[in-house]
């Protein structure tokens, strides 16, 4: 017999979340990790979610529902890995007139091209016009950064993420060039060892993310990292060339 799903607390716009330590659907549930529905997306709202291990994310024709996966794959900066095909293409790059990375010079145009690269396993994305509204705002409220691979003046790559304090949170690559989303992550690392960030936060386990030298840990452990670290200073968000130097 198949057990009963457990309940899913529903919230009102600005209620608490429940305690992921102790509420989250379990490895057992249909979807584990899964922590709550409902609430509302507004800034304040994402980044005490953040601040606690939780993050949105939901298809079109749900609700909002909230999640604290665990394990939790993290890419924790000194383990990145410079495969030699990247460092190729980082140099390359770096050597080709016209390219250069930017950041959050093209937030909203670096959000909608990753809501329209299509995701292996997935038919939709999980980015909809109301996360991207959202995600906006955070970015206005200078929580969600955009870093963006260029050429010759196009935008050709990048990603978005959240910053809390000393905390990151990756979200979403995307590329319209080959490695174009790989340089832009590579930048990111760069941008975290030069403030000495230690850990980005990748949500979900993935082959590709493992690949390059993310790893799973355990809700705890993950938990009490970020309560070390997102009440320290933010990092200024710029990129150097010299950054590099970093990798």
């Amino acid at each position: 017999m198949t057990p009963p799903s457990p309940s899913l607390p529903w919230l009102e716009p600005g209620e608490a979340f429940p305690d992921p330590m102790t509420e989250t659907w379990g490895p057992d549930s249909p979807a584990p990790g899964l922590l709550a529905a409902g609430g509302d997306l507004e800034p304040s709202t994402l980044i005490r979610a953040y601040s606690l291990g939780i993050f949105p994310w939901y298809s079109e024709g749900q609700p909002i529902l909230w999640w604290s996966t665990s394990p939790r794959m993290t890419l924790q900066t000194r383990e990145f890995r410079l495969h030699r095909s990247l460092k190729k293409a980082i140099r390359s790059f770096n050597e080709t007139p016209g390219s250069e990375i930017r950041v959050d010079t093209a937030f909203e145009r670096v959000i909608d091209a990753c809501s329209r690269t299509p995701r292996a396993g997935q038919s939709g994305t999980w980015i909809l016009p109301g996360m991207q509204l959202a995600y906006r705002r955070l970015h206005e409220a200078g929580f969600a950064h955009s870093v963006e691979t260029w050429q010759n003046g196009e935008l050709v790559g990048g990603l978005y993420c959240v910053s809390v304090g000393g905390a990151l949170f990756g979200e979403s690559m995307f590329a319209l060039q080959t490695d174009a989303s790989k340089i832009a992550l590579a930048a990111l690392v760069a941008i975290a060892r030069h403030h000495g960030l230690e850990w980005i936060d990748c949500q979900q386990v993935t082959a590709h993310l493992a690949f390059m030298g993310a790893r799973p840990v355990e809700r705890l452990e993950f938990r009490k990292y970020l309560q070390s670290t997102v009440e320290k200073s933010p990092p200024h968000w710029k990129f150097d060339p010299l950054y590099w130097k970093y990798l």
